[in-house]
């Protein structure tokens, strides 16, 4: 029995078959004990390496993709923020605008839960096999605007072409110069109809001509991004000032008296 072992053992480690290696002895033990046949056997085993192989890839791809904390959409209060469509967001969460190669855009002022919908999107892609990248707008243009000046930027580019889900967070935050707003159309071209953004902003589409400094290259990046996209739009109350104000540090918001009528 011993030499047996020895030589299964031997064999799950040259096929590469750590997981079904570690638990050999345990699932042999199990089969004994219950009976079980030997295709049960062999189920099993390979069951749990397969299911250990996709949580080593599934944890391997949340750590490419480098995003700022692993938000679910479990932890987001769609009560707190009632303008947001919780069907819309469920129905985006199936991951179709992956396959279609389409956009979703986050749109609203600072702290109402855009990062935080925009990494659970993309949670919900890393998590259906999908690969996914997280980037502020400030780091990529920086990162790009570097490349460019060295003469590389075809090549860095690619780092942003590969994964299914480019995450580009907080867009309009800071305005681009005309080399950034120039790379960053040329990435969001490259992307078109081939890969999904998720992009986040605190300016409505009517402004964006102030952040990339001019109204044409402005148009023609929402030519390129709306073409196929998802816009949602969230109006209400930053959820930080909410956590500060259940914390005593801020009073509530003062409501408007009634106008009084003669």
């Amino acid at each position: 029995m011993n030499l047996l072992l020895e030589r299964l053992h031997s064999a799950l480690v040259t096929l590469q078959l750590s997981e079904a290696d570690a638990l050999l002895e345990n699932h042999l033990e199990g089969a004994v004990q219950q009976e079980r046949t030997y295709a049960d056997f062999l189920c099993l085993l390979l069951e749990a390496e397969v299911e250990a192989r996709r949580t080593r890839a599934l944890a391997a791809r949340m750590r490419m993709a480098a995003l700022p904390s692993p938000k679910r959409l479990s932890q987001f209060d769609f009560a707190f923020q009632p303008s947001i469509d919780e069907r819309q967001v469920r129905e985006l969460a199936t991951l179709r605008f992956v396959s279609d190669a389409s956009n979703i855009i986050l749109l609203g002022p600072p702290g109402v839960g855009k990062t935080h919908l925009a990494v659970a999107l993309a949670v919900e892609a890393i998590a259906g096999g999908n690969s996914v990248s997280f980037v502020t707008a400030h780091d990529l243009t920086t990162d790009l605007g570097r490349a460019a000046r060295e003469g590389r930027l075809e090549t860095r580019l690619r780092r942003y072409l590969k994964p299914k889900v480019l995450v580009i967070d907080e867009v309009g935050y800071l305005p681009l110069d005309t080399v950034g707003a120039t790379i960053f159309f040329q990435l969001v071209s490259a992307r078109y109809e081939r890969g999904s953004i998720i992009l986040t902003s605190n300016k409505s589409y009517s402004d964006w001509g102030q952040v990339f400094g001019e109204t044409t290259i402005a148009s023609a990046i929402l030519d390129r991004l709306l073409h196929h996209a998802t816009t949602i739009n969230i109006r209400g109350e930053s959820y930080r000032l909410k956590e500060r104000r259940k914390a005593g540090l801020l009073s509530a918001p003062v409501k408007a008296e009634p106008t009084k009528t003669a």
